[in-house]
């Protein structure tokens, strides 16, 4: 098989709480699943196609691998460790905030191990030749993001405006991401709302181009795809959106 030059990051993915703290959050599912990319890994889960994949289950309530390490509360409540989810619900109970010694063994255990595996992969696959940090969007912005309020695209490419990433390749891969989503032209957005996070500013074009991707949610989050009781969704509409992604990567490999 030919696996696609590309190393794919999935780092909020998961949403299980570890045992460290699980005795200190206040969190239901559904607050653990709407502050999640829920059912990124399986959409953006490629990994019998490209070089390399790297993911998680912990949930980023808990641990946000896409923060600088020294992104911290209370001066960020949404860094690395936050206080509250993207929607305002507090993470642990009243009074029980991890204290920094476990707060150096959450990052020690799951940030520091998720970022050795992107530093490690990066050295081992010398083929590689783009890398993409995939995330999903809400369809509108939520009170914490500068967007709040606004109708957002169905993708959205980061390449912190040509500093990660040539703004050529954006711009091809944006059109790629339209062929084979049957998308219009204002539909996919490059920088807009999002240019990239952390992982892409850190790694971009050291020497690997990065391109950060939000996918909006209301392509399977919603009915006749989405279940909001069982938080669950029609299989085979994540195929059809997994088959979309690749088609659009070889699309720009082809």
């Amino acid at each position: 098989m030919s696996y696609l030059p590309i190393l794919i990051s999935i780092p909020h993915g998961g949403d299980l709480v570890p045992s460290e703290v699980i005795d200190k959050v206040c969190l239901s599912s559904k607050d653990l699943f709407e502050d999640s990319d829920s059912f990124t890994r399986e959409i953006y889960g490629i990994k019998e196609n490209v070089m390399a994949l790297v993911e998680t289950k912990i949930a980023r309530a808990i641990i946000d691998l896409n923060r600088d390490v020294l992104d911290r509360p209370p001066k960020n409540p949404d860094g690395i460790i936050k206080t509250r989810t993207c929607h305002g619900k507090a993470i642990y109970r009243y009074d029980d905030f991890p204290g920094e010694p476990l707060i150096k063994k959450l990052i020690q255990g799951y940030y520091h191990v998720y970022h050795q595996k992107i530093v490690d992969l990066l050295a081992k696959q010398p083929g590689l030749q783009l890398a993409l940090d995939c995330h999903s969007m809400e369809a509108i912005g939520p009170e914490i993001s500068p967007d709040r309020g606004q109708e957002r695209p169905m993708i959205c490419l980061g390449n912190n405006h040509g500093e990660s990433c040539p703004n050529e390749w954006a711009e091809k891969l944006a059109e790629c991401f339209r062929e084979s989503f049957q998308l219009g032209e204002n539909e996919v957005t490059i920088n807009q709302p999002f240019a990239g996070g952390f992982i892409t500013k850190k790694y971009g074009n050291a020497p690997l181009p990065w391109i950060q991707i939000e996918m909006n949610r209301s392509l399977y989050l919603k009915q006749p795809w989405f279940n909001r009781e069982t938080l669950s969704v029609d299989t085979a509409r994540l195929e059809e959106l997994r088959t979309s992604f690749l088609g659009a990567l070889r699309k720009f490999f082809g």
